[in-house]
C-alpha cells in the first residue's frame, strides 16, 4: 500500500525544498533532531520523536524539483531502514508550491500509521510556512517509554525550541544561575555539552558561526547518537574525573533541561515541560547530584518545596533555582 498526500505550501519551490532537507529547518516542523548528506547515495538520519528514529538513503534528488529516499526505523524488524520508499515532488502552482508525498511498500497495517504520521507532520509544514512556527511537537512532549537517552532527545526538543528565539540584544540579561549573563550562560552550555561529547570521543572541532540553537542542536545528536551507539555501561573520563556512562548520561539531561529553564526564564519566554519528563529527569538529578557535587560549587543548595508543588518546580528547587 501507499499513502499519498498533497498539500500547498506559500514558498517557491526552492525554499520548499530547503523545508525538507535541511537540518535546520526539518527541526522546525518534523525532527527533534536531524541529519543528511544531500546527494545520490547519501545518507539521513533523523529523530522524528524521542526514541524514534528513521533512517535511510537517498536514491534520486533534483533540487527545487523531486527527492527520493528509502525509509525504515532504526532498530525495527518490521519496518527497517531501507525497507520502504518516500518520493516528494514539488510544483510551482498559483500562490506558492505544490509538495506530493507518495510513500510506498508499507504494508496496511504500516500504511495507517504512517498515514497519521504524515498527516500530522505536513499539517505542521503548512502551519510552519504560513505562520512562521509550528508550536512545540506534542508528540515530542513526554515519551511513552522514558530512559536515560529518550529523556535526552525530548528534552533537547525543549532546549531548541527556546534557544530559537534567543536575540543578540538579550545576551546581556541577568540569569538564574548568578555567575552568568545569558550570553555566559550560553557558553557554558554548550562547553558542558562538548566535554560530554569528548568524553564518548565524539569529535568536537571550534564552535561553526552560527546560532547557538543551531550549535547545540548539532552537537547534541552527535552525543546522543555515540551513546546509543556504545551503550550506558562501563566508565566515562568526563574531566579528571571517571565515571559511569549512565551518570554522564543523567547529566547531558540535566544540562540541556535546567539550563532551557534558565534561558527561557532569562528571555521570559513561556515554556512547557510534561509533568513525567520533569519528574524523570528530578530523578536523574537526585541520582547525580551528591552533596560532594553541591559543595564543588556546581549547584546552589536545594530550595525547600512543597508536596502539592509540580515536578518541575521541584527540579529547578533540587538544583538551587527558585520560581
Amino acid at each position: 500500500m501507499a499513502y499519498d498526500k498533497t498539500v500547498i505550501l506559500p514558498v517557491d519551490p526552492e525554499t520548499a525544498f530547503g523545508l525538507i532537507t535541511q537540518p535546520e529547518r526539518l527541526r522546525r516542523w518534523k525532527t527533534v533532531a536531524a541529519r543528511i548528506d544531500l546527494r545520490l547515495g547519501g545518507e539521513y538520519r533523523w529523530t522524528i520523536t524521542p526514541g524514534n528514529t528513521a533512517m535511510g538513503t537517498i536514491t534520486h534528488l533534483e533540487p527545487g524539483k523531486f527527492l527520493v529516499y528509502t525509509w525504515g526505523w532504526d532498530g525495527s524488524t518490521d519496518l527497517p531502514p531501507g525497507a520502504s520508499k518516500v518520493t516528494l515532488t514539488l510544483e510551482p502552482v498559483a500562490g506558492g508550491t505544490s509538495v506530493r508525498l507518495v510513500h510506498e511498500g508499507l504494508t496496511p497495517e504500516q500504511e495507517v500509521g504512517h498515514a497519521e504520521g504524515w498527516d500530522h507532520y505536513l499539517a505542521r509544514l503548512v502551519q510552519f510556512t504560513t505562520t512562521g512556527d509550528a508550536g512545540a511537537d506534542p508528540w515530542a512532549a513526554s515519551p511513552e517509554h522514558l530512559d536515560e537517552l529518550t529523556s535526552a532527545e525530548a528534552v533537547l526538543a525543549i532546549a531548541q525550541r527556546v534557544l530559537r528565539s534567543v536575540t543578540n540584544s538579550e545576551l546581556q540579561n541577568s540569569t538564574p544561575c548568578a555567575d552568568f549573563n545569558l550570553a555566559q550562560l550560553l557558553d557554558h552550555q554548550y562547553d558542558s555539552i562538548v566535554r560530554i561529547a569528548s568524553s564518548l570521543g565524539v569529535a568536537t572541532p571550534p564552535a561553526p558561526d552560527s546560532s547557538y540553537e543551531v550549535r547545540l542542536a548539532d552537537l547534541a545528536q552527535k552525543t546522543i547518537e555515540e551513546f546509543r551507539r556504545r551503550g550506558l555501561v562501563g566508565l566515562l573520563k568526563l574531566g579528571p574525573n571517571e565515571m559511569p556512562a549512565n551518570v554522564v548520561a543523567n547529566i547531558l539531561n540535566i544540562e540541556l533541561l535546567v539550563h532551557a529553564i534558565d534561558v527561557a526564564k532569562a528571555t521570559h519566554q513561556p515554556v512547557e515541560v510534561a509533568p513525567a519528563l520533569a519528574e524523570y529527569v528530578l530523578d536523574l538529578s537526585r541520582q547525580t547530584v551528591s552533596p560532594d557535587v553541591r559543595k564543588s560549587g556546581a549547584f546552589a543548595d536545594e530550595i525547600p518545596t512543597s508536596e502539592t508543588d509540580d515536578s518541575l518546580t521541584r527540579l529547578l528547587a533540587f538544583t538551587g533555582r527558585a520560581v
